[in-house]
């Protein structure tokens, strides 16, 4: 596999994470190991941008009404208690 191909494939790689989980930031960054030694892409591609707030997006309390409302009391037993003691060390 030539360099680019190899480069062109682990972006592609690295993009599907990008998009599959919303925690894994945006930017592509690649590592490439030769003979020759290390070299480091740092933004080498950045596949999705992050979008631009057009207004304010916080609701006053109130806003929206509340059709129905139903509190469930619940009633618990303590079944089994077990304290242990730990050397805190």
């Amino acid at each position: 596999m030539e360099l680019e191909d190899a480069k062109q494939l682990v972006r592609d790689a690295i993009a599907a994470g990008i998009f599959c989980d919303l925690g894994s930031g945006s930017n592509v960054d690649l590592c490439i190991i030769t003979d020759a030694g290390v070299q480091f892409l740092r933004g080498y591609d950045k596949p999705t941008t992050k979008g631009k707030r057009e207004g304010r997006y916080r609701y006053e309390p109130g806003t929206t009404a509340i059709l129905t409302k139903t509190e469930t009391p619940l009633s618990l037993d303590v079944v089994d208690e077990f304290v242990q003691m730990m050397d805190a060390e």
